[in-house]
């Protein structure tokens, strides 16, 4: 028997409110991940990017179809993925050690210990000499840092990342996309990961999901062909602008079809 997809989203539909005003947010919606790659799902807005991330993360119920990990259900049962939003959401009156220490903290481990087992991670991230600091002394890109350490601190090899980097200036959210590839690609990570940057989509992912909306569903998957890590030269490749050519082209039918 060949071996299951680690992550398993097969049929997910969800509509939110009743009757005549219901609207429909997902339309069975199914797609595999295998354990360590990369996948990245672009859609115009409100697509419904969103509310999938949501079930997946067991935060919301959808209204049918099912979503495994390891064979495992993860319908309604939140804490087996880690989760990083595009607002890094530490907590102002804590310092940064102790943001990103949290997760394990919360599990009972010292604190002084969790700190241990975070350095590593700290040090690629450049954040051995703000550990004392609270979070509005650090700039934007210092602190999507300390909240990637922190997703990192979760121990789960399944992350959410939704826009993580979508309110950055272009050098910093370049830097943090570099440092995502190679530390994910060290510690073999499964990530899923939203965008609405293609340029984004082709430099970090194994494949890319293309979602339509009205309402939200897959509408293309691509395969990357070029190996990781990636440059930014990468993307100037005759078959990557042509994926990114062909990406946009989907995009732009979408947000077309959506206005009429």
């Amino acid at each position: 028997m060949p071996d299951l997809p680690y992550l398993t989203v097969d049929g997910v539909s969800k509509h939110f409110g009743a009757g005549d005003h219901a609207v429909a947010a997902l339309d069975t919606v199914s797609f595999s991940l295998e354990r360590g790659k990369f996948l990245s799902i672009l859609g115009p807005s409100g697509c419904g990017k969103t509310t999938l991330f949501n079930i997946i993360a067991g935060l919301i119920p959808p209204d049918q179809g099912t979503v495994t990990l390891n064979g495992h259900s993860l319908v309604m049962n939140p804490g087996l993925t880690g989760y990083m939003l595009q607002r890094d959401l530490l907590l102002p009156w804590r310092t940064i050690a102790d943001n990103i220490t949290l997760p394990r903290t919360l599990k009972g481990v010292k604190p002084s210990a969790a700190l241990q087992d975070a350095s590593d991670d700290i040090r690629a991230c450049g954040l051995e000499g703000m550990l004392r600091r609270k979070p509005d002394e650090l700039s934007g890109g210092q602190r999507q840092r300390a909240a990637l350490v922190r997703t990192f601190q979760t121990g789960k090899e399944l992350l959410l990342m939704d826009e993580p980097f979508g309110a950055l200036d272009p050098i910093t959210r370049l830097h943090l996309q570099q440092l995502l590839m190679r530390l994910c690609l060290t510690k073999g990570l499964t990530v899923l990961f939203v965008t609405h940057d293609v340029d984004e989509a082709l430099l970090l992912s194994d494949e890319v999901l293309v979602m339509g909306s009205s309402p939200g569903r897959i509408v293309a998957r691509y395969t990357l062909p070029q190996e990781k890590p990636r440059s930014l030269p990468t993307l100037a490749l005759p078959a990557l602008t042509a994926m990114k050519a062909d990406i946009l082209t989907l995009l732009d039918e979408e947000d077309v079809d959506d206005e009429k």
